[in-house]
């Protein structure tokens, strides 16, 4: 509240003064003295842009003259704002000493360099002092060397007790002369502040510093009126000094003093804060450079850099340093009235009654200062407001609260019938604010007239003001405190004397202050304070007065929140109290601005925000307070508060029945329903720092289209509003964010996304959409919240893209104080996946008096009406009735309702989905579709609103019709026709109208159904399967039952004891032409695994429509993208947790759709239908069946389970030489360095490039000559322009005819393509674009055909020459083999032969499919020549060509080094794992990657290939620091573990970071080392039994059914868990802890959780690993490489389980040789524990002598009593006691039995006796 207008005001002073020489404390100081000869010197002018000019004359009527007096440039600009005359580099300071005393502090002395001076005083001796206090916050000071000034006495802000741990996130660097400072981001590197821009300036009443900032996305400064949230840098100046003055949209200073700014960088979200912790009087220039320029005229410079990896992060950054917000009573988010005069407490009620009876949710009323005596505080008006003391009792007994206003000046006159007493004990206790002598209470006026001013910074006045407070309290009771006019406000300007005529109330420089004056309207500066002088502590004033009403608010309401609320402000405020935005006005550019306003308020860390509703000057026009009601409902504070004078503006004094109320409740009660969200979003800030009031770029940083919105803002992340902010408008602009959003109030999606839209928001209405994932706990709303708390609680869901959703819920009793820290509150994390909503109590603290329960839970998104809908607490499971489950089809919205769910207690919600559409199956799956083109394929036409879904499908009967079959013991033949009752599909796809199924029962759990024409051999795959010799014919054995259907003809596949049918294809669709083959089945469930090798967003599909092209391509990963392999393989899991695997063996390009159903449909371009089913009936039984089919995979050697390093651009063998130099020296295990093609001459296969790796082999010998392994690459494409005789590859391959060629009736020729290979003699000219390189410098290559024996002969010989004539390797790394081209097709790209191969009738949603399948590869027309002389179509091969090469490389690396090594290819294919391992390709160095790899490893898993692993830390883009040392983390628990990135990128090996990041690199790879044996065994149990490696958790725990969707965390094996840190910034990472006993890998504690999700705390160092008890894990010393660990002794990690049991294995072997397990030249051991014996059990012995272990350290974890003794028994030895080492804290018993000797090979017992 304010005063409109000041009659007798004086005009603005114009005040002209001389410089003067001395402090204004009048202490002498070591300062510049102004007659320093300036005449000699020349400014040295920079020519830099105008945007960066720093201004050296930012006082008004700067000249030419004045400004070469200053020996600064004077430069006339053409454009505004510009200033003409700028800084030289004459100024400034220079560092003349600098000291580091510890890691985390830097000290400097600065002088000051000789040049003019702009304001006199100047400072020669500076003191630089740089603090890092955090890995987030840099604290940096500047002040005068030699003497104290005044610093900010913050109640809050101080250095943290110890110096941060972790790697800091910001570097600092200090340039020397003219000083400055740079401020960098470490990851990755960025310059953010850069004060090398401008000058130091350190006067004793003017410092500058300017600096140059990294973006132009610049949000904060205040208090003032921004028209926009993003700052305008076009040369805006904003002064920082609180003022009482209008926010009527002016570029002046108001009430708050916040010199604090964040800065959003980029699109990647990374952003800074910057807060200068400095009161005086500034102002700040925010310029195009884009740079910012502070001005301020006392103090220091004390600034606090804050880095964050979000714009939110910074928000919390900001407030751990100046304090949390607080949580306001629950009442205080109630709706609120005020007005400033309401003449009576009769008027107060008359409100107060008619907006009861209209029943607007409401309540808290205020009385502003009319209910004072003549406006004196701490009095009433005992005429106009006699039953005040007795009003807050009226309102309570409806529910309501009652707040009053206190101003802080007070009356000198007398009270009407009486003394003053509050006057009269404040003089007994002196607490004034006192005139320059320091004892005369400065004289000022104010509301009552003639007053005095508490000096809150004096404890007395402290004392004063909360007994005050405490004695009106008690006369007149209230439930909370309005402190108003505190910047402070006075109407004299300064004094009732005036003000003296000195340097402090007339500084040489003042900031574009209102008035230009530094006491209008408040105190002469020059008043005391115990803080100092008014100059210095002014802006302080609101902030001391806060502290001490939150004093007296304690003393007063005790127990009870209670709360304050300030017009002014400083940063920490937000910790005590919340703020209004002030004296508006009732238009339509206040009700605008009012949202850039509380957008910035939350950033400052006072979330609890507002305006008043429909302004407070001026009278209200209904349209306007109507738009002003509804969006001010969404207000964190929401008051309507006007001012004296206007017409009342109440909602009920606008009718009872007008639109006005009826859109007021509605909004209101919107607001009530969601109070639970909102109060715990204002925990999360109290908590976290989150904002409340949102910016939508906090949100959707990567989007920048949100940076500049103002006009919209969200609740938290999840509610978006949209107010309608203009007169006469029912349509307004609004950006919709990337995300799913449901229109709130109709409960529907809306289809926009990441897109302006236009909403219709008629006169009732405002944009409400709640963001798809969120969920909202919400409760019945009432007409206050006393009444709306007993009510029942609900959820409100909104599913996202994947169908999942969170969301949290904080309780309390609403009042209380510090029940966060106390523990009195109720918590809930809230989530649904699959179908299941998990209400999981994470604290229970707090009993609810009114016994509340979750009333109604609303889902928005579900697909379909539910079978059934089943709750749980964990103990009872009950279905609800169909009368408590409503399916809205229309909305899509589940509606569950009358539920009885105990708040405080857990539950899930499990609903099973069944869409109305079940049958729908794309009719047309091309582009294109329409209702013509439907119907005469003689398919439905029906448009739907669900996404993706298929308008066009076939009606039921579509397909083909059983004809004849016959049955026998070990199948079904089955004859079937097409249905011609519809017609053919394609003309240019022939259909095939006669086919036969033949169904062959395999295997009790497998079967086979080949779908084929019978009168045209069409192509088959020739990969061979390793199928049973008979098939089963004794129909008991078998596991399923096949049934056939007739019309459309099915095949259904049921399994047998749970009667699941786990194949159904008996629906329409079913089409078998010459190039499109189709065929659907149902699902029986929504679990689906597989496909590849496509980029998958989860391991568990969403059966949402998703459609996947699968061609191999040399295609990077990414969603939706075709990739290097194909994979048409899936594992289904099924409702009675039994799972099964279906193989389709086809090889031409293909496509999978899956459907909500749940369905699925194939389409293949090619070939036949040849499905085989492997009936589990586990996950891993699914995985050992397949590989049974398909092919063990491969045993890779030993020291290939090292960490291994690569790169795309080593520049010569030096590079490596020195790499392997920095691993040895930093003592990080490695075992195998590759080289790319960069080692060849001109990337060709079999060269060395003599030039830059001439030392190579030699090299490559003294590597492994000290245990290391060598890898190179090898690419399938061979050179072709070399002279002949040069290049023997080409040669031979010529005189073998290996290359691939066209058809014979075509041409005789090799079909050419493009590769790497350059041609000879030329100079390559990157600057070039890519194809053009392609053109002028890639030679022309031959594919050689794999399928050809001879082929492999050649390539074998080729690999062979190079080993033993150029250098050695130890494994084989091959890559571009899908096979990839940089032309398309061929050289000059015209395919030969039928255009319908290149382009067929279906094309398969590929990558750059338009461009048709040789983009990027061979002709589809091109010939390959099977083993068996049999001539096939790339087009049919083309998937196998990477299988083809692998085999034959496979041979080649065997029959050259004798020695088993390892094969890594790319392109890959069913079988492909017997001979290979293989990376998931050239992925992209983004944290999304850690996740996506984990998928990647699942998926090859159950393909059968587990030697798999991602490129750790990105091939392509530059990695960050975190992100590496996260995915190095991760990386060291791949299979596969290699560091590899691409040419051109900045070094991301481990040595390359620095230290810190070596120190963390070599502990996990020490990890990964101490395990390698249990890994090994792993490889083992997969090669010999198909076993999974990296494990799903499902696969050990599929009766539990959370963990079918867990994709963020996997298992080695059984027994290890690992949950890595996948997101940036985060300390704790959300893990699951199945159902087992588990103990933690780094403590050896017992895990106290089982079966729930928990937080586990992940410092940046740590990775979260746990092992399974019941599990005995072999293990041994880790060293440099795998040579030397091998040589340790073994060890075992026992690991007991709830009995006290455990079992493990160990396979070992020579680590290398070939076919060790075959020709059983190895040990396998299984080991066991139970009831303190352990034992060992050899199953197979037959180790060489040379590569036998003894037995080292065993620790068992779980042992429960302390031990006395262990006793070591191995036949024909005595007895031995070892020694042993027992902690009952960890309950680890640890012995060794080194000095035994003992060969694992020779059974042992090892007992323990306990006491």
């Amino acid at each position: 509240m304010g005063k409109r207008c000041f009659p007798g005001m004086e005009e603005r002073l114009m005040v002209l003064f001389a410089l003067v020489t001395f402090l204004h404390t009048g202490e002498p100081r070591t300062i510049k003295d102004d007659s320093v000869s300036i005449r000699n010197i020349v400014p040295e002018c920079p020519s830099i842009p105008y945007g960066e000019r720093v201004d050296c004359f930012p006082e008004p009527n700067a000249s030419e003259q004045k400004c070469l007096e200053r020996a600064c440039c004077w430069s006339p600009a053409d454009e505004a704002n510009v200033p003409w005359c700028f800084f030289s580099k004459n100024h400034g300071y220079s560092v003349v000493s600098e000291s580091q005393p510890d890691s985390t502090h830097i000290e400097a002395r600065l002088t000051r360099m000789d040049a003019p001076s702009l304001f006199g005083a100047d400072i020669e001796e500076l003191i630089f002092y740089a603090e890092m206090q955090t890995e987030n916050r840099l604290r940096f000071k500047i002040t005068d060397a030699n003497h104290a000034r005044f610093e900010v006495p913050h109640e809050h802000v101080k250095a943290p007790s110890s110096p941060p741990t972790g790697p800091l996130k910001y570097r600092l660097e200090l340039v020397q002369k003219p000083f400055g400072l740079k401020v960098w981001r470490t990851s990755p590197e960025k310059l953010l502040f850069d004060t090398t821009i401008g000058p130091l300036v350190f006067a004793d009443q003017y410092l500058q510093l300017s600096t140059k900032l990294p973006s132009h996305n610049i949000y904060g400064f205040g208090e003032h009126v921004h028209q926009t949230f993003r700052h305008d840098t076009n040369w805006k100046t904003w002064p920082i000094f609180t003022r009482d003055a209008f926010p009527n949209g002016g570029t002046h200073n108001l009430y708050g003093h916040y010199p604090y700014f964040t800065c959003l960088e980029d699109e990647s979200g990374q952003s800074f804060g910057v807060f200068l912790m400095n009161s005086n009087a500034m102002e700040v220039t925010i310029q195009p450079a884009p740079a910012i320029t502070y001005r301020t005229i006392g103090g220091v410079l004390d600034f606090y850099i804050l880095i964050g990896n979000t714009p939110e992060a910074v928000v919390d950054e900001f407030t751990q340093l100046i304090g949390r917000p607080f949580i306001p009573p629950y009442w205080s988010l109630g709706f609120q009235l005020s007005r400033w005069d309401y003449g009576s407490l009769d008027e107060v009620k008359k409100v107060v009654e008619r907006n009861r009876q209209i029943a607007i949710p409401y309540d808290v009323q205020y009385t502003d200062i009319d209910y004072m005596e003549d406006k004196k505080i701490f009095t009433y008006d005992m005429e106009k407001f006699k039953e005040l003391p007795q009003f807050a009792d009226y309102m309570h007994e409806k529910g309501q609260k009652y707040i009053v206003i206190l101003d802080p000046a007070v009356s000198t006159g007398k009270r009407l019938n009486g003394p003053y007493e509050a006057l009269d004990r404040g003089h007994a206790a002196k607490v004034w604010v006192t005139e320059p002598d320091g004892n005369t209470p400065l004289i000022g006026e104010v509301w009552p007239g003639e007053t005095v001013f508490p000096d809150y910074t004096n404890q007395a006045c402290v004392d004063w003001w909360v007994d005050e407070i405490s004695r009106f309290h008690k006369e007149v009771k209230h439930d909370a405190l309005w402190i108003d006019m505190n910047e402070v406000a006075s109407f004299v300007q300064g004094s009732n004397k005036g003000c003296a005529e000195n340097n402090i109330n007339y500084p040489p420089f003042i900031p574009r202050i209102l008035d230009n004056l530094m006491y209008s309207k408040t105190l002469c500066m020059d008043a005391k304070h115990k803080w100092g002088n008014h100059y210095d502590v002014h802006s302080l004033y609101g902030y001391s007065m806060v502290l001490a009403t939150e004093k007296a608010s304690r003393e007063v309401f005790k127990t009870n929140r209670s709360m304050v609320f300030t017009r002014s402000s400083f940063p920490g405020v937000g910790k005590y109290a919340g703020h209004w935005l002030g004296d508006n006005a009732a238009n339509w550019n206040d009700i605008k601005w009012a949202i850039p306003g509380m957008l910035e308020f939350n950033l400052f860390g006072v979330p609890y925000i507002g305006a008043d509703i429909c302004g407070f000057f001026d009278d209200s026009p209904e349209e306007l307070c109507r738009r002003w009601m509804q969006v001010g409902a969404f207000y964190p504070f929401s008051r309507n508060h006007n001012a004296q004078g206007y017409k009342d503006q109440d909602p009920a004094s606008y009718g009872a029945d007008s639109l006005l109320v009826k859109t007021s409740k509605h909004y209101l009660n919107i607001r009530y329903t969601l109070l639970p969200y909102l109060y715990t979003l204002f925990y999360k800030a109290h908590v976290n720092g989150d904002t409340v009031l949102r910016p939508m770029m906090h949100e959707f940083y990567s989007d920048s289209e949100t940076w500049g919105v103002h006009n919209q803002f969200l609740w938290g992340p999840h509610l978006l509003i949209t107010p309608v902010l203009d007169p006469g408008v029912e349509n307004v602009e609004a950006y919709i964010p990337d995300a799913i959003w449901y229109d709130f109030e109709k409960e529907e999606r809306i289809t926009n996304r990441k897109a302006k839209v236009i909403l219709n928001l008629p006169a009732d209405k405002l944009g409400l959409h709640l963001r798809g994932g969120a969920i909202l706990p919400a409760q019945r709303p009432d007409i206050t919240t006393e009444y709306s708390r007993r009510n029942p609680l609900k959820l409100i869901i909104a599913l996202d893209d994947n169908n999942t959703a969170s969301g949290e819920l904080f309780w309390d009793d609403g009042e209380s104080r510090d029940t966060v820290s106390s523990g009195s509150y109720i918590h809930y994390q809230l989530s649904v996946a699959n179908d299941v909503l998990t209400m999981h109590v994470t604290h229970n603290g707090y009993t609810d008096p009114n016994n509340l329960k979750f009333e109604n839970i609303t889902i928005m998104g579900v697909n379909g009406a539910p079978v059934s809908v089943l709750v749980s607490d964990g103990t009872t499971t009950n279905a609800l009735t169909e009368s408590q489950i409503n399916y809205n089809f229309t909305r899509k919205v589940l509606y569950l309702r009358n539920l009885e769910l105990e708040l405080g207690k857990n539950y899930t919600v499990n609903w099973e989905n069944r869409y109305r559409n079940s049958r729908h199956f794309d009719c047309h799956p091309e582009a294109g579709s329409d209702q013509a083109k439907c119907e005469a394929r003689g398919c439905i036409w029906e448009p739907s609103n669900f996404p993706n879904e298929p308008w066009c499908y076939y009606p039921d009967t579509h397909g083909y019709i059983t004809g004849n079959v016959v049955e026998t013991a070990s199948g079904i033949t089955v004859d079937i026709e097409r249905n011609m009752a519809f017609p053919s599909q394609r003309s240019q796809s022939r259909d095939i109208n006669k086919l036969r199924v033949e169904i062959t029962y395999l295997s009790s759990r497998s079967l086979r159904w080949k779908i084929f024409d019978p009168s045209n051999a069409r192509y088959e795959v020739p990969v061979p399967l390793d199928l049973p010799a008979t098939p089963e014919t004794e129909e008991n054995n078998r596991l399923y039952k096949v049934q056939i259907k007739n019309k459309p003809f099915g095949i259904q596949v049921i399994r047998k004891d749970t009667e699941e049918t786990i194949w159904d294809s008996a629906v329409p669709g079913l089409t078998f032409s010459n190039q499109l083959l189709e065929i659907s089945t149902l699902l029986p469930s929504n679990y689906i695994y597989g496909f590849g090798e496509t980029e998958h967003p989860s391991y568990k599909h969403d059966l949402n429509y998703h459609k996947y092209g699968l061609f191999s391509k040399d295609q990077p990963p990414g969603y939706k993208l075709n990739s290097y392999g194909v994979h048409p393989f899936y594992m289904g899991l099924e409702k009675s947790k039994n799972a099964h695997g279906v193989l389709l063996l086809n090889s031409n390009a293909m496509d999978v759709t899956f459907l909500p159903t749940p369905a699925l449909t194939f389409r293949t371009v090619g070939g036949i239908l040849d499905f085989y089913m492997v009936m589990g009936p586990t996950p891993e039984a699914v995985v050992q069946q397949y590989t049974e089919m398909i092919g063990r995979p491969v045993l890779p050697a030993y020291w290939s389970l090292g960490f291994q390093l690569c790169r795309y651009g080593y520049s010569n063998d030096a590079e490596i030489a020195d790499l392997y130099r920095d691993m040895k020296a930093a003592k990080i295990p490695y075992d195998v360095q590759y080289a790319d093609i960069d080692y060849m001459e001109r990337q060709m296969d079999f060269t060395l490039d003599k030039v830059n790796f001439k030392g190579l082999p030699a090299l490559v010998d003294d590597m492994r000559a000290e245990g290391m392994r060598f890898i190179f690459i090898l690419d399938p494409a061979i050179a072709a322009n070399e002279t002949k005789g040069s290049y023997p590859a080409f040669d031979t391959g010529i005189e073998k005819d290996i290359f691939i060629k066209w058809p014979p009736e075509l041409s005789d020729d090799i079909v050419w393509g493009k590769v790497w290979p350059d041609y000879p003699n030329i100079t390559v000219d990157n600057s070039l674009d890519w194809d053009t390189q392609v053109e002028l410098f890639r030679a022309f290559v031959a594919f050689p055909d794999f399928f050809k024996s001879s082929t492999a002969d050649w390539w074998a010989q080729q690999i062979k020459d190079f080993y033993n004539n150029v250098l050695k390797f130890d494994g084989l790394w091959i890559d571009m083999n899908e096979p990839a081209s940089f032309v398309h097709g061929t050289v000059g790209e015209k395919c030969l032969g039928d255009p319908a191969l290149e382009n067929p009738p279906y094309m398969p949603p590929l990558e750059s499919m338009h461009r048709g399948l040789n983009h990027k590869t061979l002709c589809m027309n091109s010939e390959q020549i099977l083993a068996d002389g049999t001539r096939v179509k790339h087009y049919d091969v083309h998937n196998l060509y990477g299988w083809s090469h692998t085999k034959p490389t496979y041979d080649a690396l065997l029959s050259t080094t004798g020695k088993r090594g390892v094969i890594v290819t790319r392109s890959t294919y069913p079988s492909s794992g017997r001979w290979a391992g293989h990376w998931l390709g050239d992925n992209y160095s983004a944290w999304d990657q850690l996740l996506k790899s984990i998928i990647g490893m699942m998926e090859f898993s159950i393909f059968g290939i587990p030697y798999t692993g991602a490129d750790i830390c990105g091939f392509f883009n530059t990695a960050q620091y975190e992100m590496c040392l996260r995915w190095m983390q991760l990386g060291a628990f791949y299979p596969f573990s290699r560091n590899h990135n691409t040419i051109n990128m900045p070094r991301q090996d481990p040595v390359a970071w620095g230290p810190e990041f070596a120190g963390i690199s070599r502990d996990v790879l020490n990890i990964r080392y101490t395990l390698l044996p249990y890994l090994y065994t792993l490889m083992y149990e997969a090669h010999a039994h198909g076993n999974t490696v990296v494990r799903p958790l499902l696969h050990e725990f599929v009766t539990d059914e959370s963990t079918w969707s867990i994709d963020r965390q996997f298992l080695w094996g059984p027994a290890l868990l690992i949950t890595a840190a996948l997101d940036p910034g985060v300390t704790m990472v959300r893990g699951y802890v199945p159902n087992a006993r588990w103990y933690d890998y780094h403590t050896g504690k017992v895990v106290g959780v089982r079966g729930q999700f928990v937080d586990m705390d992940t410092p940046l160092s740590k990775i979260n690993l746990h092992v399974r008890g019941g599990h005995i894990l072999p293990c041994q010393k880790p060293e440099n490489n795998t040579h030397y660990s091998r040589l340790n002794p073994l060890g075992l990690l026992v690991a007991l389980d709830d009995g006290g049991s455990a079992h493990g294995s160990l396979f070992w072997d020579d680590g290398e040789g070939i076919d060790t397990v075959q020709n059983k030249r190895f040990l396998l051991t299984t080991f066991s524990a139970s009831s303190g014996v352990l034992t060992s059990s050899v199953l197979t012995d037959g180790l060489a002598e040379a590569d036998r272990l003894t037995l080292g350290v065993v620790k068992v974890w779980g042992v429960t009593a302390p031990v006395t003794q262990v006793i070591m028994k191995v036949n024909g030895k005595p007895d031995a006691k070892l020694e042993f080492m027992y902690n009952a804290e960890v309950q680890e018993l640890q012995f060794d039995a080194a000095s035994q000797s003992h060969t694992i090979e020779r059974p042992f017992t090892i007992t323990w006796s306990t006491a």
